[in-house]
């Protein structure tokens, strides 16, 4: 980004006052995919800490359980501090979330294990994990937020895409720190207590983030509206008490944010699971090809939302969930022929091991979770006006991403250990990803053309028009209509 300037309607804003706009929202969702990636990648080695259910794939489902508890709140968390954030603000919000969300990183650290407490240690990693969500629940509408409100019209999907390269960021930062820490520590001492040694390291980050943010001033737009009055006395009302509203709220959940959930968790979580468990790659070797596919697609985040701003936010995020219902079952079949032993096959022949062919298909992957996820922040913020943003935007996505995304895995080793089909963990997100399509392609607008700045909101349009049938039909109470 040169340092030139960015032109919104009520001041002039340096790209190098934008760059430090990012980086402030970024940190926080960096560090929500460092935890993520952390609890991941280290599943294999300690879930047996926690939960002890007498096979290593159940212990792997019950720690997947409670990490699906983390997701499940995450709309609750959205409620909360989406409401915080319309009323207070958005700074202060997402400095209360982060606060919250380092914090319970940092514990699961300490905790102790099912050997040493006994069965109280998953029960208090649960409760982390709960108080976690809440936070991470009011921390990506906030970023989102927050650098959408600063961005011109017409470069919204480029700037606020930017966000969406921190999942590459946290798992770029959460591989160094386990594979720097196994080798320093080795084998055996990384499986007794090396392993906390990632979630401890997350303070620092915390700390470096706190700073960063706390020294950031308000969201122009959301400074303006408190000013003037205008802000909203009870944002949770208003967002899904106002039917018309909730319309928009369930639009942008059915037709964007529960495909675009599973499409991530696919191709950025999943696989790993699939190349560790399924196709049988080693520990490291399973976390460098992810990372390779994702270090070659990451560049695709921006490229996908700066072409949101020019042939529009839908049109994108609906072709990547195409593809990604059209490719899977072949794309594991590829990976399934190139895995380290042979097992079920399909459409390929096995081929032997060979890491490149799998890292090229975790980039196809990554590549399609680019098209759903660059543009959806920015679709997000112009679906609804400023006083209710935060809310309103916030539950859509943590339900789409927090349930719909969160339960891929859980639900995926389910299929696989009931169905003995190993290609029965692709049936849940290529079902949710199908239905997505359909609704978006039928029932959701376009939102590009939407000036945020002017006070406009794909809802406030719709709100307006509604105003202006009522005018005309006089006679009628609103609810008759």
């Amino acid at each position: 980004m040169a340092d030139s300037a960015v032109a919104t309607p009520d001041y002039v804003l340096p790209r190098k006052e934008m760059v430090k706009i990012i980086t402030a929202s970024s940190m926080g969702t960096m560090i929500e995919w460092y935890d993520f990636y952390i609890f991941g990648s280290l599943a294999a080695v300690i879930a047996s800490k926690f939960y002890q259910t007498g096979t290593p794939i159940g212990d792997m489902i019950a720690w997947l359980a409670a990490f699906a508890v983390g997701f499940l709140v995450r709309p609750f968390g959205a409620v909360v501090f989406g409401r915080i954030g319309d009323v207070v603000g958005r700074k202060y919000t997402f400095l209360i979330t982060m606060t919250v969300m380092g914090l319970c990183t940092f514990a699961v650290g300490l905790l102790p294990t099912i050997d040493q407490i006994g069965p109280i240690a998953g029960v208090i990693l649960i409760f982390l994990r709960i108080l976690q969500g809440l936070a991470l629940g009011g921390e990506y509408g906030g970023a989102a937020t927050y650098v959408a409100e600063h961005a011109p019209n017409g470069k919204r999907g480029f700037y606020t895409s930017f966000i969406q390269i921190t999942a590459t960021g946290g798992l770029f930062l959460s591989l160094g720190v386990i594979l720097i820490t196994r080798q320093l520590l080795g084998e055996a001492a990384f499986g007794q207590w090396g392993w906390r040694v990632p979630f401890l390291l997350s303070i620092v980050l915390v700390m470096v983030s706190l700073y960063i943010r706390y020294n950031m001033r308000e969201s122009p737009l959301f400074a303006k509206l408190k000013e003037s009055g205008g802000t909203s006395v009870n944002p949770i009302k208003e967002s899904f008490g106002n039917k018309y509203n909730l319309r928009w709220v369930l639009l942008a959940l059915f037709g964007a944010t529960m495909g675009q959930g599973v499409v991530w968790y696919t191709g950025q979580f999943y696989v790993l699971f699939y190349l560790q468990k399924v196709f049988n790659v080693d520990l490291i070797h399973s976390n460098l090809i992810v990372a390779g596919g994702l270090l070659l697609a990451t560049p695709l985040f921006v490229v996908m939302g700066k072409l949101s701003d020019t042939i529009g936010r839908k049109k994108v995020m609906l072709t990547g969930m195409f593809l990604a219902v059209l490719t899977y079952y072949p794309i594991y079949g590829l990976m399934a022929a190139a895995a380290p032993t042979k097992g079920q096959l399909f459409l390929f022949p096995y081929m032997g091991y060979n890491p490149w062919v799998l890292a090229f298909c975790v980039f196809l992957q990554v590549s399609y979770v680019t098209m759903v996820y660059g543009p959806i922040a920015a679709f997000l913020v112009e679906l609804f006006p400023t006083k209710i943003r935060y809310t309103s935007m916030s539950l859509p996505y943590h339900i789409g991403n927090g349930v719909f995304g969160g339960l891929v895995p859980i639900i995926g080793l389910s299929l696989l250990q009931k169905t003995g089909n190993n290609f029965s963990g692709l049936w849940y997100p290529m079902a949710i990803a199908a239905t997505c399509f359909v609704v978006g392609l039928v029932l959701v607008p376009e939102t590009k053309h939407i000036d945020i700045h002017a006070g406009e909101s794909m809802a406030k349009n719709a709100d307006d028009a509604r105003a202006a049938a009522f005018a005309a039909l006089p006679q009628l109470e609103p609810d008759e209509i």
